[in-house]
């Protein structure tokens, strides 16, 4: 194992135990193993089994947007995906977004950028249908203002999560901008016609080292564009992206009613199915704050400030909020193993590669 690979699952393991004692240091040990230990376990197993159905239906939605490009059989796009969020749990960075079309690169020989694109196509998605349910949510649960729950650096209450709403919703909209420009052909050959015109701008160079710079740097660049273009064909069927908002929106649903399922073996977690939904989302928005691989510490305070607002006591809350984390992630990094095993894929190599070959 590579030196840098050990440095950060090392640094990885501290922060995500730093940040497990700040979510819970107002918990006393006793009381949250008190909890963990009333739990009746019976109730994982059909969460389990719900939350894993949701990357079916997202393995579903990701060929349906590959399918512009190229027709990938169920089981070639689902050890991918698997692998690719194992990967963002155990590892720093989120580099399984990048580990995903590597992977597809060098099994169909998807171009890397294209590949690269349907991933951002797939997050466009996400991030949409979660901006939307937080409008919803904002408009269910009324979130005092002068609620505040520190964490770290961090002030967990309504203005933060405002705060990050509006992040995400310009950078949804951003990247549907980005989409759509890329994705007309117009434009398009206006970015490509710029790229290719780079090096008259070095009038003070040779016509040679010009020639080089438009065989080594420019040629390569524009086809990474087209390829990245390739992998936004989606937006030329409008059927197509019916069908991924829909399943976007029973991805959702379905990782809800996990939640859902997990609360009846826990104590003191008598909500409904909404109230959990709400939940979900409230921590899907603490955890796009920068935190450390598979998001411990974020999402346990996030889960804890979302319970608390219907009345849930603070170790229940985070007796609740530990055991779903771990419900939720944990199958998540033993399927994402196996399909690495099954591959063959060097989860190191795909991950912290050195070599990055963009298009070959």
């Amino acid at each position: 194992m590579k030196k840098n690979i050990i440095i950060s699952l090392a640094l990885g393991a501290i922060l995500s135990t730093l940040t497990l004692y700040l979510a819970f240091r107002n918990v006393p040990f006793v009381d949250l193993v008190s909890y963990l230990t009333s739990i009746n376990y019976l109730w994982i197993i059909p969460a389990i089994l719900f939350s894993l159905f949701t990357f079916v239906l997202r393995v579903i939605r990701w060929q349906i947007i590959l399918a512009s490009v190229r027709k990938i059989d169920f089981w070639r796009a689902f050890h991918p995906l698997m692998i690719g969020f194992m990967i963002n749990c155990i590892l720093p960075g989120r580099v399984g977004e990048v580990a995903r079309p590597l992977i597809l690169k060098k099994n169909d020989d998807v171009p890397f950028s294209t590949g690269l694109a349907t991933v951002a196509a797939e997050r466009v998605f996400d991030v949409g249908f979660i901006v939307m349910a937080f409008a919803a949510v904002l408009a269910y649960v009324r979130i005092d203002p002068g609620f505040d729950m520190t964490f770290g650096g961090y002030h967990l209450n309504r203005e933060t999560l405002e705060a990050i709403s509006g992040g995400m919703l310009t950078l949804c909209l951003g990247m549907i901008f980005g989409i759509v420009v890329i994705s007309i052909e117009t434009s398009r050959r206006v970015i490509i016609n710029s790229i290719l015109g780079i090096p008259s701008l070095f009038f003070f160079i040779s016509p040679s080292s010009k020639q080089k710079i438009g065989e080594k740097v420019l040629a390569p660049l524009v086809k990474v564009v087209e390829n990245f273009a390739a992998g936004f064909s989606l937006v030329k069927y409008p059927k197509k992206i019916l069908g991924c908002f829909g399943l976007s929106f029973m991805i959702w649903s379905l990782q809800a009613f996990s939640y859902y399922i997990m609360s009846f073996g826990c104590p003191g977690i008598g909500l409904s199915y909404l109230e959990l939904f709400t939940v979900m989302i409230i921590i899907c928005f603490f955890i796009a704050l920068p935190s450390v691989p598979g998001f411990w510490g974020l999402w346990e305070a996030g889960g804890v400030f979302a319970l608390t607002l219907f009345g849930v006591s603070s170790k229940d809350a985070a007796g609740f909020t530990l055991a779903n984390h771990a419900v939720q992630m944990f199958p998540v990094i033993i399927v994402g193993l196996i399909s690495a095993v099954i591959t063959g894929v060097n989860i190191w190599q795909v991950s912290y590669g050195k070599k990055l070959v963009f298009d070959s």
